[in-house]
Parts: C-alpha cells; sequence; structure tokens
C-alpha cells in the first residue's frame, strides 16, 4: 500500500467529515469594463460602487477599468459562487449599459487612446497604490497589466490538520506542510494550463506593431498558436525579465522570507533611467526590480493577512501561512463569473493532495524542470501525444495526468460522502475526458469558437449575453440593501483614513521602505 493510499484511508474515518466539508476558499476574479462596442471603458470607477480603495467586495487592479470582484471566505462552494454572483449582478446594475470582458485577455485596445490607472483617493496608502500602477505602466506598459486573471484562495480548517499528522495548534508543522503544497503545486502547475487555461488566441489588435517570436498563425484578426493553452502565462502576459535572475526558495519560511526582503532591495539599471520623481510626480516608487513585494510574479502565493502598514513577508514571518493563492488561472469564457462550480471541486481535490504528504524540497535542476515543462504546456500543451520532462526523464503528458486523476478518484468518495452528495466524482466525470482528449479542454474550445465566429465578435456576444444573465438572477447572499451599504461604508472609511494622515507621502515612502529592508 502506498504512503498516498495510507494518508487517504485516514480521511475515511468517521471524525473527519466534518472538517472535510469545511475547507475554505475565496475568489478574486478581475475583468474589464467595457462600452456596448466592445472598446475599453474610460469613465472613472463609478462611485455607487463604492470606495476602491477600502470595499471588501469589489475594488479595482491595475486601471479605473479593470475591477476586481473579491469574495470572503466560505466553506460552501455554492454560497461562494452565489456571493461572486451577487457582485457581479451590482456592479451591472450600477455601471450602465457598459459589459464585463469575459477572456483574460484583451481586446479592441487603441494604441491612441490611454488605459486609465487606477485612483485611491488623496491618502498616503491610496497615494502608494496608485503610485506603484503607475511604475507598472512605465516599466511593463499599460497594455499587459489590462490582462485579467482569476485568483483562487484556500486553506484546510483547523480540525482537520490531525488528519494528516499535524498538531492544529503547531502553526510552524502546518506552514511547512502548506511550503510542501508550494512545491507540489510549482511541479503540477502545467495541470491548471492544459486543462483550464483559457486563452489560446488572442486579438491582433493586443499584438499591435511589436514583433513575436512567437510563430502565430493568423486568421480574420485572431492570433494563435494551434496547441496553446494560455498565452496569458506565457511571455506576452505577466512576465519580467528582470526577474528572472531572482531566485525566492520554496523549501521553508525562513528562506522564503530572507529570498523576498533581498529581492525588493535588488537595484535596476533599467528601471533607474525611468526615474523616480520628476518635476514632482512620482514615476515609480523605487528603481529596484521590484517596486514592492507583490510584484514578484508567482503562479501560488504563501499568503497571511497583514495588519497596517505590514508587508506580506513580514505578516509570514509574523504568524506563518495562513492560506495559499493560486493565481494561474484564465478566466473561463463560458461561465459569467469566470469560474464555475466543477473548476472549484476539481481545485480542491488538486490541492488537498498536494497537502496529503510532504513533498521533498526542491533543487535547482527541478526547478528548472518545472518551469520548462509549464511553459511547453502554455504554448504548446494540446499537441497530440504531448511529452514532458519528469525527473529528467521524457513522461507522456496524459499518462501523468490520468496518475493523478487516479489519486483525486481516491479522494473524491470520501469529499462526497462527507457532504452527502456526489459533487467530486460528478466534477472528475466532467474534466476526465481531458485526459486523453485535448480537444475537450478550455483551451480547444476557445479556440475553435473565437476562429469560427472571430476572436472579437465572439467575446462582444458572450459579454452581452452574461450580462443579461446577471442582471436577470435575483440576488441570492447578498441583498441589493447590503451592497449599497458597503459601498456607502467604504466611502466613509476612505474619508477617516485621509483624514488621519500626516507628514508628507515622501516621508511616508521612506518609513515604508525602511521597515520593510529590516
Amino acid at each position: 500500500m502506498s504512503d498516498f493510499t495510507q494518508a487517504v484511508n485516514t480521511l475515511r474515518q468517521p471524525q473527519w467529515q466534518g472538517p472535510l466539508t469545511q475547507l475554505t476558499r475565496g475568489i478574486e476574479r478581475e475583468t474589464l469594463r467595457i462600452e456596448s462596442n466592445c472598446h475599453l471603458a474610460q469613465d472613472p470607477h463609478n462611485p455607487a460602487l463604492g470606495a476602491a480603495l477600502t470595499h471588501p467586495w469589489i475594488t479595482t487592479d491595475f486601471s479605473e477599468s479593470l475591477l476586481e470582484l473579491i469574495t470572503p471566505v466560505y466553506q460552501d462552494p455554492d454560497q461562494l459562487l452565489q456571493h461572486l454572483a451577487d457582485a457581479h449582478t451590482y456592479v451591472l446594475k450600477n455601471i450602465g449599459d457598459q459589459r464585463l470582458w469575459p477572456l483574460s485577455m484583451p481586446c479592441f485596445l487603441d494604441p491612441n487612446t490611454p488605459i486609465p490607472i487606477a485612483q485611491y483617493g488623496k491618502s498616503h496608502v491610496g497615494r502608494m497604490k496608485t503610485t506603484y500602477r503607475i511604475g507598472l505602466h512605465h516599466r511593463y506598459g499599460s497594455q499587459m497589466q489590462a490582462i485579467s486573471g482569476l485568483h483562487f484562495n484556500f486553506s484546510l480548517p483547523p480540525q482537520l490538520w490531525p488528519a494528516l499528522g499535524i498538531a492544529q495548534d503547531d502553526q510552524a508543522a502546518i506552514t511547512d506542510r502548506y511550503f510542501s503544497l508550494l512545491r507540489h503545486f510549482r511541479r503540477h502547475a502545467w495541470v491548471l494550463a492544459y486543462l483550464f487555461g483559457a486563452s489560446p488566441s488572442l486579438c491582433k489588435s493586443f499584438l499591435g506593431d511589436a514583433p513575436s517570436s512567437l510563430p502565430f498563425i493568423e486568421n480574420r484578426g485572431t492570433v494563435y498558436l494551434p496547441y496553446a493553452t494560455s498565452l496569458r502565462m506565457s511571455d506576452l502576459g505577466y512576465t519580467n525579465a528582470a526577474q528572472d535572475a531572482l531566485s525566492v526558495s520554496l523549501n521553508g519560511l525562513d528562506e522564503y522570507v530572507r529570498d523576498l526582503k533581498h529581492a525588493i532591495n535588488v537595484p535596476s539599471a533599467d528601471y533607474a533611467n525611468i526615474g523616480v520623481k520628476e518635476a514632482g510626480e512620482y514615476r515609480q516608487l523605487n528603481s529596484n526590480v521590484l517596486q514592492i513585494e507583490n510584484e514578484l510574479y508567482a503562479p501560488m502565493r504563501p499568503k497571511r493577512t497583514a495588519a497596517s502598514g505590514e508587508t506580506p513577508s513580514d505578516a509570514l514571518a509574523r504568524a506563518g501561512i495562513e492560506y495559499v493563492e493560486v493565481r494561474a488561472l484564465d478566466i473561463n469564457p463560458f461561465a459569467e463569473l469566470g469560474i464555475d462550480r466543477s473548476q472549484v471541486l476539481l481545485l480542491d481535490l488538486f490541492l488537498l493532495d498536494g497537502l496529503m504528504l510532504p513533498t521533498a524540497p526542491l533543487t535547482e535542476r527541478c526547478t528548472a524542470e518545472n518551469t520548462r515543462n509549464f511553459d511547453d504546456v502554455v504554448l504548446d500543451g494540446r499537441r497530440p501525444d504531448k511529452q514532458l520532462q519528469y525527473q529528467g526523464q521524457p513522461r507522456a503528458l496524459s499518462d501523468w495526468l490520468a496518475e493523478l486523476f487516479g489519486r483525486w478518484q481516491q479522494l473524491a468518495p470520501i469529499l462526497d460522502e462527507a457532504n452527502g452528495d456526489n459533487r467530486y466524482r460528478e466534477a472528475l466525470a466532467q474534466w476526465q475526458p481531458c485526459i486523453t482528449d485535448p480537444e475537450q479542454t478550455l483551451s480547444a474550445k476557445v479556440l475553435a469558437t473565437s476562429l469560427q465566429q472571430g476572436h472579437g465578435r465572439w467575446a462582444c456576444d458572450l459579454a452581452s449575453q452574461h450580462r443579461q444573465t446577471l442582471l436577470n438572477r435575483d440576488y441570492q447572499r447578498l441583498s441589493a440593501e447590503q451592497l449599497a451599504q458597503a459601498a456607502e461604508q467604504s466611502h466613509a472609511k476612505q474619508a477617516q483614513i485621509e483624514a488621519a494622515d500626516r507628514g508628507s507621502f515622501d516621508q511616508f515612502l521612506a518609513d515604508y521602505f525602511a521597515k520593510s529592508a529590516q
């Protein structure tokens, strides 16, 4: 009997059925506001949606036009999606005839029309958030920052840790096991690109006149790679050549915090050429490779809720990992929320699998292999008989994926018994055809539809359909009154923050970076 099977058998014991229904999840969905003609909305974030700085559920990301809709933590996946749907509905009821772009990759971006950078008010913290985004604009260009994704937050309830051989109050051991999950995820992140990647094609307008090293095929304004899964996760998307030399260890908390703190203090000659403050206006927060820790891209991050003024690494150093954030998820264009229930349940299985047993520390060779596999699947993952590398040897993608599904099929009945239904087995059955037939993946369906209908026109029609679906539904977790009250309270909270500020913005930044360097 394998160690994994033994660990699964432990979960079958009756005392774990209750905790198995209490897996905690949260979602952050990014989406561009567009006009009825599908061009990017240029108006500011609507005050009826609240203050982007302080609203708990409705905010902005890089741009005034790039919404970020956030759920609290939920143990029930249906309630999680209901809350997300309610936020979508409220937004659409308050932005007139505008729609929400249903794809990760933007379209109809006019190079002569600026992408409005998000504004967060006149407080020091609000100005810092805007200045950070101004820096992103100068470093990478606004168009890249208009790409949308979806983040999935996940954690185990404290009562479940003893089933994995860890005391529920042993935060050091819990943190170690979460780092084990991070390493497991790095090895298997290609699975999410293969199954859930949904950006194999894009509007030619996104590329503009910039040359690309990728061998794109063009069809009626749509450019694509025939076997791509997630161009969002390729060099077209969230990449930063200056970060390539940075190495942040996932082998333990002390190493991770040490490396992250080092990373934000590495100077960049290229970014120094941008300038930090010109004619009294900030062009970026600083000229280091990373302005702040969040600029370091990672497909999954360890997280701890930070106190006011606390950096992410300081929060982790203080209290260890509270949850993990999966960031390598494209928007599912066929789901009006950008994700559907079956994906949530499959993510549960994927992440629980990664927590079942300790994962060996990552070596440089293993890290390089993981990166190559992920990049290969992003650009070419649906190629028939696709081969990846596993411990230095070739391995068929379908064989590797079948092995993982076999593990999840051991976990699914246990979770189903705890929940009193067949939800996990049904989700597995829905995605299982993808193992041997790449045409069943999201990316294959996106590519086929976008080539048949035209990428931009199809996405425009989909945005209108999703808008109507969401406007016609009733609120389920929240009421219109609750959402309006949350918006009003967020404006009041922002005003309080602005009134409480002391000293200059320059000194605020100096104090922040002095503290983060400690």
